[in-house]
């Protein structure tokens, strides 16, 4: 389903500095995290949307997160911004 999700969203962005300056910035409505990844990686992007009341959604594969997005790269975070 959340892969579905972003896949089918109408603006993203991929990449954990991305979505760190997204959520910061007030434009992310929604965070999906790849619980593959590095935990020390994930925690501030976690802490942050936390702290912003942005939904964080986990997913199980970096790669498949990757692939929803239309690359051929993992991702760890991913945000769906408005």
């Amino acid at each position: 389903m959340s892969y579905e999700k972003v896949s089918q969203a109408e603006k993203i962005i991929v990449g954990t500095k991305q979505t760190v300056r997204a959520l910061k910035s007030g434009h992310a409505q929604e965070v999906i995290l790849a619980s593959d990844a590095e935990p020390r990686i994930t925690k501030d992007i976690k802490t942050l949307a936390e702290e912003k009341g942005i939904p964080i959604t986990m997913v199980d594969s970096m790669q498949k997160l990757g692939k929803a997005c239309g690359i051929d790269v993992r991702a760890t975070a991913v945000a769906i911004i408005r």
